[in-house]
This record gives structure tokens, C-alpha cells and sequence, in this order.
């Protein structure tokens, strides 16, 4: 039988993956890798706007996931 506490935990997984989607690329992938393009290693860049919102909200997103995972463990 499931608990409210499993709803929950299924409820913040399916945010985290949204939020996950949403994001955009940081890098150029495989192909920036291969060829060697795009070698900004020590540039600093910052996230701003959008971006920032939505890492932080993962971020937080995963912390609660985290820790609805262990209270759903010790609970059963």
C-alpha cells in the first residue's frame, strides 16, 4: 500500500526531471570535446536570470528528494 509520503517522493522526481529538461546546455557536448573547440576552461561565467533560478530550484529540489528518500526508508 502506498503512503502519502510515496506520492511525494514521486511528485519531487518528476519536478527534478522536469527542471533537469528545462535547463540548457552548459557545454558543447561530445563534439566540443573531440574537436577541441570551445576550451573556455578558465574563463568564469555566472549564471544569471532563468539559469540561476532554475539550479537553484533543482538543487533544492534534490535536496528534498534526498532526504524524503531516507525518511521513506526509515518509515517502512
Amino acid at each position: 500500500m502506498t503512503g502519502w509520503y510515496d506520492w511525494i517522493f514521486l511528485v519531487v522526481a518528476i519536478v527534478i526531471i522536469v527542471l533537469c529538461l528545462l535547463q540548457g546546455g552548459k557545454t558543447e557536448g561530445a563534439s566540443g570535446a573531440i574537436t577541441g573547440g570551445g576550451l573556455n576552461v578558465f574563463v568564469q561565467t555566472k549564471e544569471r536570470g532563468s539559469d540561476r533560478v532554475m539550479s537553484i530550484l533543482t538543487l533544492c529540489f534534490t535536496i528534498v528528494f534526498f532526504l524524503a528518500a531516507i525518511l521513506i526508508n526509515i518509515l517502512a
